[in-house]
């Protein structure tokens, strides 16, 4: 929590520029609606922002132990944020598991605010405590506010007619109204939301109402060491605003790209975590062309999709890392018959079920190379959620102008993590229509584009163009089926090309921060970009000579790539991996890359990277 200055700041309130607060409780305390509400009062009050979500995978843990503990971050200022923030200034714990398991983030000197009425011997024993942590000086590093919140919040709602277990359930509301008083946030959206949400409830929404109030009520009334805080409005781009995730850009993104192709889109999945929410998000789109599937398993809604891009549609698939493995085999048909297919990996930590609601970067080996035989295709990061709708479109026009499959890949973090995204204006993109093939004469599927190898895409049914397409290899002349060695070589070697040929039409490039050349570039993809960008400018006001680049286009990577490289002394690659693209950038460059890697479930800490910088330069 930087402390900036005191001017201007509303009366007995502590002006900070940015402020990191967690919220963790036990997975039935609704941490994550909680999150979900202050992050958008804190979008309304003007403060850029990031979050992340972080809760486990088992649908219902048991109840008070330190499995079930389920956590809501968010990192929000008055400067430019581009992480959700190391150290947490204010942890809120619910219960003592959440304690037990938070409070090491918790920087020293932060505030905690504990729930005293979940502190029982019940709790504590489950939690894994052999003593009260209250009772000790476990705690003395903090600021410590604690407080009989499930108490408080009985008898805020003891007029509403619910049962003991239903006004429980209320007391993040409670504890929410609290932070919502600690931080100045203005109560009426989250007011109207619950009215919205409970509409055919209203008994239940007054409840959390009165929790909400209660709990913003005490903060005004009581007396203690700190007066609330204050955290200016953050000076951004104007135009029109909405918290955006992942997972829902990444479905604003295909479906803009798909109307700027002028097809249709077909999305053909099965649910998975952490990707399932682009499946629901998608399916709520109809009115933009969109027709969404519930296939029965994998391999059925890649075939799927690929069935209705030989039809004339833009063929979508999403899963995660054991999913996709599944898929790989319809995959390799995409390729074989060259069809435009779009595959969204959100990754998670693996292997097998692995983690399934953590974050990793540990698919890219299976994107580049996971598939049998000599099988190219385009594989695409996302940075940031925001940043999904840029590479959603960037994945619909490659797929369709190739006619390949594409990899789109997301994590976990992305996926669920929401940030301020500047609404775009779609009718500022420029179209890539679909140009299907309508000449009879001299017709056969595997005719190609001249510049991109791309094939004929022939609408079937179209009278003069009846063909068949399949896995089997195919002619480069007539289309028919070919055992041929001369023709598999050349066959093979054209669909390589065809992959290569995707770099003429990608920009070169560029570095994020900093020079173009000098001692060290940090190289990251995908969800690094907040951690590294941040670690990078630090150190760069600090007058170090460190550079970021970060790689949108993993395969095949952009034309100017190896020269850009060859001009720092030194090359850091952090990723969520052991080394992936590390293995990628040393193959394809010879250059002798170090990696920085964290296969902990969690992202990168901006700390983690700069202590790494630091050590490349001075060793």
């Amino acid at each position: 929590m930087t402390v900036a200055t005191l001017q201007e700041a509303p009366p007995k309130r502590l002006e900070l520029e940015s402020a990191v607060v967690r919220f963790a409780g036990d997975s039935g305390d609704g941490m994550q609606l909680t999150g979900g509400q202050f992050t958008q009062a804190t979008a309304l009050a003007g403060n850029d922002l990031a979050t992340f979500p972080d809760f486990p995978a088992e649908i219902r843990a048991p109840v008070g132990t330190t499995f079930g503990v389920s956590a809501f971050q968010i990192n929000f200022g008055a400067r430019d944020i581009r992480t959700s923030g190391d150290a947490f200034d204010c942890l809120v714990a619910m219960n003592p598991a959440a304690l037990k398991v938070e409070l090491k983030g918790l920087r020293p000197g932060g505030l905690l605010i504990i729930d005293t009425g979940s502190f029982n011997d019940r709790n504590l024993k489950k939690a894994g405590y052999d003593s009260n942590p209250l009772d000790d000086n476990a705690l003395a590093a903090y600021q410590v506010v604690t407080i009989d919140i499930s108490a408080l919040t009985m008898e805020a709602v003891k007029d509403s007619g619910l049962s003991k277990k239903d006004a429980l359930r209320c007391k993040n509301m409670w504890t929410l109204g609290y932070v919502y008083w600690l931080f100045g946030r203005d109560r009426t959206p989250t007011v109207e939301g619950l009215r919205a949400k409970f509409a055919k409830k209203p008994e239940i929404a007054e409840a959390n109402i009165a929790a909400l109030n209660a709990g913003h009520a005490l903060g005004e009334t009581s007396e203690v060491d700190f007066p609330g805080y204050h955290v200016p409005q953050a000076e951004i781009q104007p135009g029109l605003y909405r918290t955006v995730t992942g997972a829902e850009a990444l479905a604003y993104g295909l479906a803009v790209g798909a109307s700027l192709a002028e097809i249709p889109m077909f999305f053909g999945s099965y649910p998975i975590t952490p990707a399932s929410n682009l499946l629901h998000n998608l399916s709520r789109m109809k009115q933009f062309g969109v027709t969404t599937f519930q296939a029965e398993d994998e391999i059925a809604a890649a075939c799927s999709a690929i069935g209705a891009s030989y039809a004339g549609q833009l063929g979508v698939t999403s899963s995660s890392g054991p999913g996709v493995a599944l898929k790989t085999e319809a995959i390799g048909l995409a390729i074989g018959v060259e069809l435009p297919l779009i595959i969204v990996n959100v990754q998670r930590a693996g292997p097998s079920t692995g983690m399934p609601t953590k974050t990793e970067q540990s698919d890219l080996y299976q994107s580049v190379y996971g598939r049998n035989a000599d099988s190219p295709v385009v594989v695409l990061a996302a940075r940031s959620p925001g940043d999904c709708f840029e590479v959603a479109i960037e994945a619909c026009r490659i797929a369709t102008q190739f006619m390949t499959p594409v990899y789109l890949l997301s994590d976990g973090y992305i996926g669920n993590a929401s940030e301020p995204w500047l609404i775009p204006d779609v009718d500022t993109y420029e179209h890539f229509p679909v140009k299907f093939h309508t000449e009879t004469e001299g017709f056969h599927p595997f005719l190609r584009n001249p510049e991109t190898l791309a094939r004929a895409w022939a609408k079937p049914g179209t009278p003069g163009l009846e063909h068949r397409i399949g896995g089997i290899e195919k002619d480069y002349n007539s289309g028919h089926i070919s055992y041929t060695p001369e023709n598999h070589q050349k066959m093979t070697e054209t669909r390589h090309q065809k992959i290569a040929n995707v770099a003429k039409t990608i920009p070169d490039q560029d570095v994020e921060v900093g020079e173009t050349s000098g001692k060290l570039a940090v190289v990251g993809w995908g969800s690094t970009f907040g951690p590294v960008s941040r670690a990078v400018q630090n150190l760069r006001d600090e007058g170090l000579d460190v550079s970021h680049i970060h790689i949108r286009h993993i395969w095949p990577l952009p034309s100017n790539l190896g020269e850009l490289l060859s001009g720092y002394e030194k090359v850091l690659v952090p990723e969520m991996n052991t080394g992936q693209l590390l293995t990628v950038l040393r193959a394809e460059y010879l250059i002798p890359a170090k990696g920085l890697n964290k296969v902990a479930g969690q992202p990168f800490k901006i700390a983690e990277v700069e202590a790494a910088i630091r050590d490349e330069l001075e060793s």
